[in-house]
């Protein structure tokens, strides 16, 4: 007989909105999470507010966990890290690793919802400066200052006057290997240049973009409240090379509208660093033997008439496992994979 029970690997929104999927259809929901609490990257990361509607992030977290606490119908297990799976659809066993201490898990299913990592600017190349000079952040750092409601300058602790934002940092980046577009580093841009205009309404705000992509109602929620009301300058340009002018920062590059060399002088640089394969996705594609395309995310199986099966039966992905995702994409996705492992554990009831 097929286990019926369900494990999702992570405990951010995809593997959240999957073990409220899984227990609202009165099934059981296993959910292992390898940090001390649920939240994935927006509370690891410490976001501020969440893009387009700038709501709370540990507000709206809250919300989506909600269903899933004190539900006898969601197991939750803290500082585990999966080890090693065998068997199939309906009959997998899995080992995990709990505080120094070996467990197993009997499921009929599994969702891998391990999320993605940040870019790191200084990885490959230093022409950004990001380990060099410290008035040289990245969005994720932009956003913990935030989330404090207070926004400085790291090398001295003043209120910046000018600042800019670098678009495309680790996306569409042949050379780096990663062609894709990150989707939402544009609208975290935005959605950051506002929250730093009402904390400092005479900063003065530029956004260096190859191409802006604001997609669904992100153009009108964000973009251009943010030009309009906030008067932050969009500027299309690349940025060549960071390097420190005195107490400043000075941004080289090139103004491909003008077509002409552009040098700036700016208080902070801000990297919009996109997203690759977090490191407990690659683990979980090769322990479930798990394909991957060529930029190491899991790849499934239909592309976009099935976002979440895999060349496993019985394994699914989902969020930003299987490539750049926003919280929606998560959620649905989430909810999608929920589904379809309960459908292909009862189908095989049926033809038992």
């Amino acid at each position: 007989m097929a286990n019926e029970n369900v494990l999702i690997i992570g405990g951010g929104a995809a593997g959240i909105e999957a073990a409220k999927g899984i227990s609202g259809l009165g099934f059981k929901a296993i959910l292992v999470e390898k940090r001390d609490r649920l939240g994935g990257t927006p509370d690891e990361e410490k976001y501020a507010a969440l893009t387009p509607d700038l709501r709370d992030t540990q507000e709206a977290l809250g919300d989506l966990m909600a269903p899933i606490k004190d539900n006898p119908l969601v197991d939750i297990h803290y500082n585990t890290l999966v080890t090693g799976a065998s068997g199939e659809l309906g009959n997998f066993t899995i080992k995990a690793l709990q505080l120094g201490k070996e467990i197993e898990f009997q499921v009929g299913a599994v969702i891998i919802a391990t999320g993605f990592k940040h870019f790191d600017p200084g990885r490959e190349t230093q022409k950004y400066s990001y380990y060099e000079l410290d008035d040289v952040i990245t969005l994720t750092d932009a956003e913990k200052m935030l989330s404090e409601h207070k926004f400085v300058r790291p090398s001295n602790g003043e209120e910046p006057k000018r600042l800019c934002f670098i678009q495309c940092v680790g996306s569409r980046d042949r050379r780096l290997g990663n062609e894709y577009c990150s989707k939402v580093c544009c609208g975290i841009s935005s959605k950051q240049s506002i929250e730093i205009k009402k904390l400092l309404p005479d900063c003065k705000i530029y956004i260096f973009y190859i191409d802006m992509r604001m997609y669904g109602y992100w153009e009108n929620e964000i973009y251009w409240p943010a030009q309009e009301k906030y008067k932050v300058n969009y500027i299309k340009g690349m940025a060549t090379e960071i390097v420190k002018k005195g107490d400043k920062v000075l941004v080289k590059g090139e103004d491909t509208t003008l077509r002409r060399p552009m040098e700036v002088e700016m208080d902070m640089v801000i990297l919009a660093v996109g997203m690759e394969p977090s490191e407990g996705t690659q683990q979980m594609a090769e322990i479930f033997g798990l394909n991957k395309n060529k930029y190491g995310f899991i790849e499934t199986t239909g592309g976009c008439l099935d976002t979440v099966s895999t060349n496993v039966p019985g394994v699914y992905a989902v969020g930003a496992t299987t490539g750049p995702a926003d919280l929606e994409d998560s959620v649905s996705t989430g909810g999608l994979a929920a589904m379809k492992a309960l459908s292909a554990i009862r189908s095989l009831a049926v033809t038992a």
